[in-house]
């Protein structure tokens, strides 16, 4: 047996088993003929003692600790725990890093469009989104991450840009990264039907996604029956910006959802944000969440970005007036979302530039920082789903333990759920296909020249 004191390397064997690892017992649900162990201390019910065989790159088989006793190699991690690798079901590829070249000007939502808007129209070319989207994807892949949707601003004829860029970046990182891209526009300007078939003929080029990000226009109900029939025609999977704001009347989620039922719509609904729903009455949330469990929408919510977004405020007007501490954060409803079966999930959205202007696409940071934003303890649970399994199943995809497919894990040193979510757990080792992989972190410094 081999142990891995500070998990410093993984040996390249062609067979071997990881024993004694940790895993959540959600992750594991469809295997509950096997008799896992629960796990001693430290204590934590939600984690079961599970041994991994690697076979070729595969993971061939999870059992119960000793199963393949007499096997070639045993690397033993010592109650160390295991993960599959991550989805990230909601990102911004196309605006990431931007933030040394323009940042928002007072954090607020507005502030942010309005800077990413001139930034876009002054710098966008083909070259700068693939420079940043690869750096992006860098990161990303160094923590574990081996599926991303993001979205891509397709208004006044980026999608002519970026779309064939997301293309080539789909296809150079195929074998590490699984991609998907969704259309962003706001709802309005759909409403014109040559733009919105002309965006429409981008998303199909490349299979893309058809989105937009709704507002209580006039426009609204129009327009969602025409990208609802025209993804209904094209066989394609809709994905929408809902609600970012504060204000109780801002209620499209609710309509998105009956347009779904209206119009039988078959295919899959993601909708992200939905921050109204934290300022409205109890009696409009329960009517909204019905409606959005019978439309089966998968909902993502966006916390780390919510956060620095919403209620941003001065006592006063005028460029030195005084920050007042926000007092509504706009994180949307999960755990009522999830008590009536609707798929929730959670992920980076941008990553530095003016709508957020920190983070690293680091899912594990997003599923921490939703833990103690949006209380996802006490118990702990199935909520390690939301960074795994949903947004896997919400893409199409394999969010989970893959038996007889790609062995791409993350293994961590902690040993329970405390110790997971207490440290940033940035010596882990990522494995993809049975190997560990190199985790090296771009420099901030190769974008200088790009950002100057």
């Amino acid at each position: 047996m081999t142990s891995l004191p500070g998990f410093l390397t993984v040996p390249k064997f062609e067979r071997y088993v990881l024993s004694r690892g940790r895993v959540p017992a959600a992750l594991i649900a469809h295997l509950d003929d096997m008799p896992f162990p629960k796990v001693g201390f430290p204590p934590d019910q939600d984690l079961v003692c599970a041994d991994f065989l690697i076979e070729n790159g595969q993971l061939k088989a999870i059992a119960a600790p000793g199963s393949f006793d007499g096997e070639l190699a045993v690397l033993d991690l010592d109650q160390s725990m295991v993960l599959p690798a991550f989805t990230e079901l909601h990102t911004h590829l196309d605006k990431g890093h931007i933030q040394p070249r323009q940042q928002n000007p007072d954090g607020s939502f507005d502030g942010a469009l309005q800077s990413v808007t001139a930034d876009r129209l002054a710098n966008w070319s083909a070259e700068d989104v693939r420079s940043r989207m690869e750096f992006s994807l860098r990161c990303a892949y160094a923590h574990g991450t081996q599926s991303i949707r993001t979205h891509l601003d397709s208004a006044e004829g980026q999608h002519s840009i970026s779309w064939p860029v997301f293309a080539e970046m789909r296809t150079d990182w195929a074998d590490r990264i699984s991609l998907q891209a969704a259309s962003l526009v706001g709802i309005e300007a759909l409403a014109d039907d040559a733009q919105r078939l002309a965006v429409l003929q981008s998303v199909l080029a490349v299979g893309g996604i058809a989105g937009a990000v709704t507002y209580m226009v006039p426009e609204l109900d129009a327009t969602l029956d025409h990208m609802f029939r025209d993804a209904m025609d094209a066989g394609i999977d809709l994905d929408f910006h809902v609600d970012e704001t504060l204000d109780p009347d801002a209620h499209s989620l609710a309509v998105i959802a009956e347009k779904a039922i209206a119009l039988n719509y078959q295919g899959r609904i993601t909708c992200g944000h939905c921050c109204s729903l934290s300022r409205q009455t109890d009696d409009a949330v329960d009517r909204t969440l019905d409606l959005v469990a019978q439309a089966n929408i998968t909902v993502v919510s966006l916390p780390m970005c919510n956060l620095y977004l919403q209620d941003r405020g001065t006592v006063g007007a005028g460029p030195d007036a005084p920050r007042r501490t926000p007092r509504y954060r706009g994180v949307t409803l999960l755990h009522e979302m999830k008590a009536r079966g609707i798929p929730v999930a959670v992920s980076s959205d941008n990553t530095r530039d003016p709508f957020y202007a920190y983070g690293d696409l680091d899912a594990l940071e997003v599923y921490r920082e939703a833990t103690r934003i949006a209380h996802l303890d006490h118990p702990v649970g199935d909520w390690i789903l939301i960074i795994t399994e949903t947004p896997g199943m919400t893409m199409g995809l394999e969010g989970g333990f893959a038996v007889d497919g790609p062995a791409d894990l993350v293994l961590v040193k902690a040993r329970s759920f405390n110790e997971l979510l207490s440290r940033p757990q940035m010596d882990r080792v990522v494995l993809r296909h049975g190997q560990a992989i190199e985790r090296v972190l771009p420099d901030y410094r190769e974008l200088d020249d790009l950002l100057s």
